[in-house]
């Protein structure tokens, strides 16, 4: 009996051995344990990407997606240089940052033969000023900064920028936006001068109007925290970018969006990879992934940010692209500007913010 019953368990050790082989061989006979889904680290602005591409791109590269966000271009490259380009595969800067980005060997160049779909941007955002040939950056959405503002049915807005800046003018309690290049811009075109001046007097008179300025606000905030506020109407006005105001705009019909007209700022923000990304061969099919025709009209539709794929275009939803805060109109284009890298000059406007904020 005793010999039977090591006979019956010798059996199912065997039968559970040849089990296991099974599960584990494929077509071919070949041997494999299941592998743990590849991973992608994505650093981005918050409420900047639909969640159904982050899913869909998951499911066609078997992949898992976590997503940091930031609020600034300064947080995020201050995260960055603290150790973060060994952390994330994709980042998501503005267009005056990226030369700095590149100086600080923070992002690598692209192998643009892993990313085919490059031949789908818009030739005017192909190539940027700040990235000659795109060797390091792919344009993701571009559009601009402006003003969210809560009115009343009927009542007459002065489309200015001396709605922040001139306590006559101020439409209730408003709020300005945490980021020093902006902030900066909307004091600089309502002086006239251009958002890169780097005048020394210039530049201290728009550090006064924003000290002058916050004083009368109920504080700074992200172009997200700000359009939250005017929802709730904590505020009657913040500087936003103009998507996070034509979202506000679907949720509430009393509000609405503008460049004021003494001009502003015009953006392109692009997907770029950190230089020491751990996962760079899923950033490249990422980054190709969000340049298909069909994913950019989705991002766009989403983001409610103009697209700079032209392939995307012809597919973004119709009423998108004849609405002037999302497309603006050629009076207004005219009066926009890129942001500039300043070189050395950036330390005098480093130190303006500073005392701005303290």
């Amino acid at each position: 009996m005793r010999n039977s019953s090591v006979f019956r368990l010798a059996g199912l050790s065997a039968l559970l051995t040849l089990l296991s082989l099974a599960l584990l061989t494929v077509c071919g006979g070949a041997v494999f344990a299941a592998e743990p889904p590849a991973k992608l680290n994505l650093y981005i602005w918050s409420e900047y990407i639909d969640p159904e591409i982050i899913s869909s791109f998951e499911k066609k590269f078997n992949c898992k997606v976590t997503v940091d966000l930031y609020e600034d271009n300064e947080s995020m490259m201050a995260k960055l240089a603290g150790g973060g380009s060994s952390l994330y595969d994709i980042i998501v800067p503005s267009d005056y940052v990226v030369p700095v980005l590149v100086k600080r060997d923070l992002i690598q160049t692209l192998n643009k033969s892993h990313i085919p779909n490059l031949k789908n941007v818009d030739p005017q955002f192909a190539s940027p000023p700040f990235d000659p040939g795109n060797a390091y950056t792919a344009p993701y959405q571009w559009g601009t900064v402006g003003l969210y503002v809560r009115r009343k049915p009927g009542q007459q807005i002065d489309e200015s920028w001396s709605l922040v800046y001139d306590a006559k003018k101020q439409p209730g309690p408003f709020v300005m936006i945490d980021s020093m290049r902006e902030s900066m811009s909307s004091a600089l075109k309502l002086m006239g001068h251009s958002v890169n001046d780097t005048d020394p007097e210039h530049l201290k008179k728009a550090r006064d109007m924003l000290i002058e300025a916050k004083g009368r606000s109920v504080g700074f905030d992200g172009g997200v925290g700000g359009k939250n506020k005017v929802l709730s109407k904590v505020a009657n006005m913040a500087i936003v970018y103009n998507g996070d105001a034509v979202r506000g705009m679907s949720e509430d019909e009393e509000t609405y969006y503008f460049v004021p007209k003494e001009g502003g700022e015009i953006w392109l923000d692009s997907m770029a990879i950190p230089s020491k990304a751990p996962h760079k061969d899923l950033a490249e099919k990422f980054i190709n992934y969000i340049l298909e025709p069909d994913v950019g009209a989705q991002l766009s539709d989403f983001n409610q940010y103009a697209t700079p794929n032209k392939a995307a275009k012809e597919k973004v939803n119709p009423d998108d692209l004849k609405n002037p805060a999302i497309y603006p109109s050629a009076e207004i284009m005219a009066k926009l500007e890129f942001l500039h890298d300043l070189g050395d000059k950036t330390k005098l406007f480093d130190e303006i913010w500073t005392q701005v904020k303290s």
